[in-house]
């Protein structure tokens, strides 16, 4: 990128809010479905009298979102991304409605099979509809990917908090039935909004699904349908036949895509980009770090501290609100020193968070000790994923963006299983002290390794940030 087009892109008007915030309104979709379930697992393993059951009602959803998520970003290419997106939409009344009324466990992981579908469409879409909306019209895409990532991170640190206000007083089906005003509201601006069929649109639907890698979608989802499966089954009778199955599966897609005239993931790209893959890697460890703060304190506030899903989801508000302030800070941070720095300060909070989790003597720490620890957890969640987000938005073209963040979103949601096992192995079933110390020593130590990358890596692309969709880096 030279200095004449830098200057240009910082001169540029934004995209403007009316489109940022109506891709925002079913962005929150998901990290606010994420976030509630962690306040609500005890009421609903009450109600069903089954913890292993209850494991499986996240894990469906993050597996169902992990492979959703990639193939939601190709059909938006093809299809339009505010097609695609209102489409997600819809998925999740029905998975709502349907969870709402699940008589058993089954019936509950089969609603969040389909709310998990429903909630991948909607991060690579809006982003689509950004960078379309900035190319057609010249303005810079960096405020409206801040918008994005702002009211995510905040809705994910909110939503612990908004779950246990809603659980403690309706009940656990309230966090399914609070999806429906979002759905309609999100429908009704997007439908406003000027995206038109941003990313796409210039096939039918009939063509597009043809035009879709099948074969390729079919192998992804073999292997990470069974490497998930695997990986929730560690801590108690593992499933290691899977291993097998995950490892041909993968090889098999690997060798498919390569070959495939329209793949579903180029993979010879993303080998390519070192930049892409680096940011992925570090989005992998950062997310399970990130899921194991959300799962397992709101666990061990009402198992260990004995606080109802109320006083839990308040005591984990300051994450919500250092999050919002950390966001736009690292958005900033961002724009005027780059990539690397900006992961820096995020990735030493999540070394400090780490550290204090471990050593803080739980059962017995003030109120007030707690509500600080939060307030620490939340600026890794802010700096890192504004970071991670703008580098992929910098290192990929328009028609790129929706695909490259499908597999963001894909990592994320392996993180989130995996945070399920290291809760399970540091911690166990029900959260004691011991555990969420050594939950903290490995939020720690995940927090050094990333710390030694960024400061080693080479694939940060420029000291400045970059905002032009063709850089790289």
């Amino acid at each position: 990128m030279t200095a004449v087009e830098d200057q240009a892109d910082t001169k540029a008007l934004p995209v403007p809010f009316q489109v940022s915030g109506a891709a925002a309104t079913g962005s929150i979709l998901q990290p606010l479905n994420s976030s509630m379930i962690a306040v609500a697992i005890v009421g609903i393993a009450a109600q069903f009298g089954s913890n292993g059951g209850v494991s499986w009602i996240i894990s469906a959803m993050y597996i169902t979102t992990a492979v959703g998520a990639p193939m939601m970003g190709r059909l938006g290419a093809l299809l339009g991304a505010r097609r695609v997106f209102l489409g997600g939409l819809a998925l999740v009344a029905i998975g709502s409605c349907v969870g709402m009324l699940a008589p058993n466990v089954g019936w509950l992981i089969g609603a969040y099979v389909i709310l998990g579908f429903g909630i991948s469409a909607h991060m690579p879409n809006a982003m689509t509809m950004v960078r379309s909306y900035s190319e057609r019209y010249g303005r810079q895409p960096r405020t409206a990917i801040a918008t994005l990532v702002v009211c995510s991170q905040s809705v994910a640190a909110l939503g612990p908090t908004v779950g246990g206000l809603l659980v403690g007083a309706f009940g656990w089906q309230s966090i399914l039935w609070v999806n429906l005003p979002v759905v309609v509201l999100s429908a009704v601006v997007v439908m406003r909004a000027d995206v038109g069929f941003a990313g796409g649109g210039r096939v039918s639907v009939r063509e597009a699904l043809h035009a879709l890698d099948v074969v390729g979608i079919g192998l992804f989802l073999v292997t990470i349908t069974s490497t998930m499966v695997l990986l929730v089954s560690l801590p108690g009778n593992p499933t290691w036949w899977l291993l097998p199955v995950a490892v041909t599966g993968l090889g098999l897609f690997v060798w498919w895509e390569h070959r495939a005239p329209e793949p579903f993931l180029d993979v010879e790209a993303l080998a390519r980009n070192r930049a892409l893959s680096a940011t992925l890697g570090r989005t992998l460890l950062t997310y399970t770090c990130f899921y194991c703060v959300f799962f397992g304190i709101p666990q061990w506030l009402q198992y260990a501290r004995g606080m109802s899903p109320i006083e839990a989801g308040l005591t984990m508000l300051p994450v919500a609100g250092v999050s919002v302030v950390a966001t736009m800070i690292g958005s900033r941070t961002y724009r005027r020193y780059g990539a690397r720095r900006t992961l820096f300060v995020g990735t030493c909070a999540l070394l400090v968070g780490g550290v204090l989790i471990a050593s803080v003597e739980s059962s017995t720490a003030p109120v007030l000790v707690l509500l600080l620890v939060a307030a620490v957890l939340g600026i890794p969640n802010g700096f890192n994923n504004i970071g991670n987000q703008s580098l992929i938005n910098a290192v990929t073209t328009v028609d790129e963006v929706g695909a490259a963040i499908g597999v963001y979103r894909t990592v994320a949601f392996i993180g989130a299983n995996l945070a399920v096992v290291v809760l399970q192995v540091t911690a166990g079933h029900q959260i004691d002290d011991a555990g969420l110390h050594r939950t903290g020593w490995f939020i720690a130590v995940s927090g050094l390794v990333l710390l030694v990358g960024i400061m080693f890596s080479r694939n940060m692309g420029p000291a400045r940030a970059v905002d032009s969709p063709s850089s790289s880096a």
